[in-house]
């Protein structure tokens, strides 16, 4: 136990389902989201009395999920898109809007890995730029050019729902 008094199962049991959401929107796959957090909660089990002395254990197995994200998409060098996101209420107000909306999870599974990682950490994580690159294992300007990429095409080919359904094509 630490000084706080949270075990690593304790930890597990509460944030468990949380970190699978934000594997899931970091992947657009719920199979791909499971092994990240997999992967990310064998390796905070590793470090538990460093990472638990320091109060940021949710941080940890943040970061060691977007680097294995990462790794697999510079293996691989190719996607797995999902067709539809899957069906489930989501408690995390953070994610609610978006739910509401199907357009834009499909909008963000058709973008490539790299883009979409930047996205989730800059505005799902609301991480600094300086923040994203260190996580990701990219420079700077390469967090920079692909956000931009990625905002663009999102500007270019989504709509809130509310200006979809009057037939605006204006942003909110």
């Amino acid at each position: 136990m630490d000084d706080d008094g949270v075990t690593y199962e304790e930890f597990v049991a509460t944030r468990a389902q949380a970190l699978l959401r934000y594997g899931f929107v970091l992947t657009g796959n719920a199979h791909d989201a499971a092994d990240l957090l997999q992967e990310g909660l064998i390796r905070l089990r590793g470090a538990w009395g460093r990472v638990a002395n320091k109060n940021d254990p949710e941080g940890y197995v943040r970061k060691i999920m977007a680097r294995q994200h990462i790794s697999a998409w510079r293996r691989r060098r190719r996607e797995h898109l999902v067709g539809d996101v899957p069906e489930r209420h989501y408690d995390d107000p953070g994610l609610e809007r978006a739910e509401h909306d199907p357009r834009l999870w499909a909008a963000l599974a058709m973008f490539p890995r790299r883009q979409r990682a930047v996205l989730v950490l800059r505005y799902y994580e609301d991480l600094s730029d300086e923040e994203i690159a260190r996580t990701l294992g990219i420079s700077r300007g390469t967090v920079r050019s692909q956000a931009a990429r990625a905002l663009g095409k999102l500007r270019a080919e989504w709509r809130p729902a509310a200006a979809h359904a009057e037939g605006g094509h204006h942003d909110r």
